[in-house]
């Protein structure tokens, strides 16, 4: 069994543009042959509907976007656990003076509360790292 994956919505995106960061990233964590499948917040899904939208994505990319997001386990944020780990994750980052977005709080709150690893190509998790989550980052700039 492989560990289990989480992915940010900016995994999603290299993976629907299947540019070579995405094709990185498929090859080197098996997303499409992982057991158990990647997990992705219901939030993500929202977030990358909307980048669909900005970015006026044509058919070929929103039906990829519509497939990873049928194919990858989405996990809703309405349960007890993701909101305290919201809660703890965004008082940790307001004491240090460095807020976080409120996806990306989402986000990280509901890998925390999966215990798996977060894939990103955010630097932003890194503060987060590893006191409440593990996470994975992947620098686009590599290709």
């Amino acid at each position: 069994m492989s560990a289990l994956y989480f992915l940010d919505t900016n995994i999603l995106v290299h993976l629907v543009r299947d540019d070579a960061t995405g094709q990185r990233i498929k090859n080197q964590y098996g997303l499409l042959i992982n057991d158990p499948r990647p997990l992705i917040s219901g939030v993500t899904e929202g977030e990358i509907r909307s980048l669909a939208y900005q970015w006026k994505w044509g058919g070929r990319k929103k039906e990829q976007m519509r497939f990873f997001l049928s194919f990858f386990w989405r996990t809703p944020i309405e349960k007890p656990e993701i909101y305290e780990a919201y809660a703890a994750i965004d008082a940790f980052c307001q004491s240090k003076g460095q807020p976080m977005g409120q996806n990306d709080l989402w986000i990280a709150a509901s890998a925390h509360v999966f215990q798996a690893h977060l894939l990103t190509t955010d630097a932003d998790f890194d503060r987060l790292h590893p006191m409440f989550i593990t996470r994975d980052y992947i620098d686009p700039s590599k290709g």
